[in-house]
């Protein structure tokens, strides 16, 4: 009689985990197999259909007024210039950024225009590739290095071509270049590293100075002070380096949404922008705004308390940097590239639940669909802030989105327990321990 040959469990199992490995490498096809060569092909691809283009015709409008309005801080006169491009439907281009801004600029006009664009797009598809990287860190810190670098690039290469990202390469922005800077700071553990990230953002660009309530909500004090000396810093130097422009923006121009474009074009995608095409005019700082505001701004807050107590950092950030997003006089489409940052957190949550699930599937119609694309072709004119109701009511789909992801991280979920990071774990230094579980230090 012939015995059974029993093999160790162990050995079946693993050999049953390789398979599947193999059998989900082999869906994955060349992606998975060659991601870097996937992130090439698309930056390839982006870097032409913007960078040339630029060269040949008006593009990379943005990068255009940052460099051209740079050379007016030695004048006096930077928010006085005007860049005035060819076509029915340009208005003519302010300078909006604080005098500091300007004063990083100034390099711009070093180098011919050519080199000049080709080397910001590709800074800003680095940029993309960074917060990705930020991100994914923040949002499974434990995932093998292979592993990570597989999803940085994959993701980076798809995430190229969602509206915001798209956008703001073909506009020339800088929202990338901030936004990892961003994420770079939250996860340095030095309060003097993480304070110079976040307030150098703030002070080229105003809304990322949200970030200071990412580090109140974790109790880092040290953080948010160094966040808030280094933004002080940065509008001494403009002060210095103009006085004239500095007063000119700190005491006049930093109030007047309308200066830095039509409040009612469907480009703005932040509260007000929504509530004016709706209502049909500029609502301001009315009680209609309020209205809408002031609840948005309880169920951010809420978000930014829940998750920064469960120990999920990325949606921490999320909820403070939508609460900027939506709460801001004027955030055009591809201000918000923290949608990208959206997706990753929606995706790689540690419990999928059904508001969830509505997000994240809301987030991939809007980003893949560019309905602000097909809006802005519908509206007459930019300047015109009546919409018929249907237009009106696409024209709300960021701030639907940014709400349904708030509604999101509000949700208790479990997951995070053994990642949990308690409100008094961080010490006075700025660094930070993660606790598990039974309570040991990692």
């Amino acid at each position: 009689m012939s015995r059974a040959v029993r093999r160790p469990p162990g050995r079946a199992g693993g050999r049953r985990t390789a398979a599947g490995r193999g059998r989900a490498h082999a869906l994955g096809g060349p992606f998975a197999r060659h991601p870097g060569r996937v992130l090439l092909l698309s930056a390839t691809a982006l870097l032409l259909l913007v960078w040339l283009p630029a060269c040949l015709r008006t593009g990379l409008i943005d990068l255009r007024v940052y460099r051209a309005a740079a050379p007016h801080l030695a004048t006096g006169d930077l928010y006085a210039f005007r860049l005035r491009l060819p076509g029915p439907h340009l208005f003519p281009l302010p300078f909006t950024y604080p005098p500091f801004a300007a004063l990083l600029f100034l390099p711009l006009g070093l180098l011919a225009w050519p080199v000049v664009s080709g080397l910001w797009t590709a800074a800003s598809v680095a940029a993309l590739c960074a917060l990705v990287h930020c991100c994914l860190r923040l949002a499974d810190p434990a995932a093998p290095a292979v592993r990570h670098r597989r999803r940085v690039l994959l993701w980076s290469a798809a995430l190229l071509w969602t509206e915001p990202v798209a956008v703001t390469c073909a506009f020339g922005q800088i929202n990338l270049l901030l936004a990892a800077l961003v994420g770079y700071a939250v996860r340095r553990r030095a309060a003097a590293t993480a304070g110079l990230g976040a307030g150098l953002a703030a002070g080229i660009k105003l809304v990322p100075a949200v970030t200071g309530l990412y580090f109140l909500a974790h109790r880092r004090w040290a953080a948010a002070g160094w966040t808030a000396a280094v933004f002080l810093a940065t509008v001494a130097a403009g002060w210095w380096a103009d006085p004239h422009s500095a007063a000119e923006f700190w005491l006049h121009a930093v109030g007047e949404a309308g200066r830095v474009g039509p409040v009612g074009s469907v480009l703005n995608q932040s509260l007000r922008g929504a509530l004016s095409r709706t209502l049909g005019h500029d609502v301001g700082w009315s009680a209609a705004w309020w209205a809408v505001a002031v609840p948005v701004a309880l169920a951010a807050s809420a978000a930014v308390v829940r998750t920064a107590r469960r120990g999920d950092r990325l949606g921490a950030l999320l909820a403070v940097q939508f609460t900027g997003l939506l709460l801001c006089p004027v955030s055009w489409c591809h201000h918000w590239v923290w949608a990208a940052a959206a997706v990753l957190w929606l995706v790689y949550t540690p419990r999928r639940t059904r508001r969830r699930t509505v997000a994240l599937l809301a987030w991939c119609v809007v980003l893949a669909g560019y309905p602000i694309h097909w809006l802005e072709l519908a509206q007459p004119d930019i300047t015109v802030f009546g919409r018929p109701w249907y237009l009106a009511a696409l024209g709300w789909c960021y701030p639907v989105c940014a709400v349904l992801t708030l509604v999101a991280l509000c949700a208790r979920t479990g997951g995070y327990e053994g990642r949990r990071m308690p409100l008094t774990a961080w010490s006075k230094t700025g660094r930070y321990r993660l606790h598990s579980a039974s309570g040991a230090e990692r």
